[in-house]
């Protein structure tokens, strides 16, 4: 089974700088119903140790976890960190996603 997720450098650049603002910090992500496509993914800081049933992933020295929801729709998933004239922040490249929002916050699969 490919990994869950992996990160860019360019993202784990980033995340280190956005952890750096709370000490031992892992990166939570969650896929939530939402947005205009059906689904979307939730980014955040997250002091606490891993749920029960949480999968722990370690990229680049960042420590993510995923709860068994989103590990569902997150396998072979790429987190890169984008910055560009119209906007700048973390873009998650997921192969499983059919079918993207125009603003490219939510996805379907």
């Amino acid at each position: 089974m490919a990994q869950a997720l992996t990160i860019t450098d360019n993202a784990a650049k980033k995340a280190i700088q956005l952890l750096a603002k709370t000490p031992g910090a892992a990166l939570r992500v969650r896929v939530v119903s939402g947005g205009c496509s059906g689904m979307e993914y939730k980014l955040e800081p997250d002091t606490n140790p891993p749920k029960p049933g949480d999968t722990v992933v370690e990229d680049k020295g960042i420590r993510v976890y995923l709860d068994a929801k989103g590990l569902l729709y997150m396998v072979g998933t790429e987190l890169d960190y984008v910055s560009s004239l119209l906007a700048s922040g973390f873009k998650f490249r997921n192969p499983q996603s059919q079918a993207e929002c125009s603003c490219g916050q939510s996805f379907t699969v």
